[in-house]
């Protein structure tokens, strides 16, 4: 079993456990490693707001396609059209999100349409700390993985 198949294992067992209707969860670091495989045939798709992306930072070479529009955090009405328009059925779709809330519901979403859907866990920023601030206890950008600011 090569390592490729040994994280896609454990992702799917993860979401087993839990019962979710969709391929797989993984860390940060497991999702990077996938999306760094060419033979995984992955594709990251953030689904956060505009408004994230801008000005708290995106991942290099990702699909970003909004579930929920700030301000008011409204639905995408579009958001399955947009991913079956960007992102290819034959591809692994890992969703990344703030916390991994939104990724969870838009994998859902995609696994009810045939793709082969992960969700991100932790998110791009995070948990809360004491203090309440996201990106000072786990998430992306704090395992020190490829962002970018603007």
């Amino acid at each position: 079993m090569t390592e490729l198949d040994t994280l896609l294992q454990t992702a799917a067992q993860r979401a087993q456990q839990q019962g979710l209707p969709y391929a797989g969860l993984l860390l940060p670091t497991e999702a990077a490693a996938l999306l760094a495989e060419p033979d995984a045939q992955a594709v990251l798709v953030d689904v956060r707001s505009a408004a994230e992306w801008q000005f708290v930072g995106q991942v290099p070479h990702a699909v970003h396609i909004e579930y929920k529009s700030f301000p008011g955090m409204v639905l995408n009405p579009n958001f399955i059209s947009s991913l079956k328009a960007q992102v290819p059925p034959q591809k692994k779709v890992l969703f990344l999100c703030r916390s991994g809330a939104r990724s969870h519901d838009t994998a859902c979403l995609a696994a009810a349409e045939g793709y082969t859907a992960f969700n991100i866990l932790e998110g791009f920023e995070g948990d809360c700390d004491a203090q309440a601030h996201r990106g000072t206890v786990n998430g992306w950008k704090v395992r020190g993985l490829p962002w970018q600011q603007g």
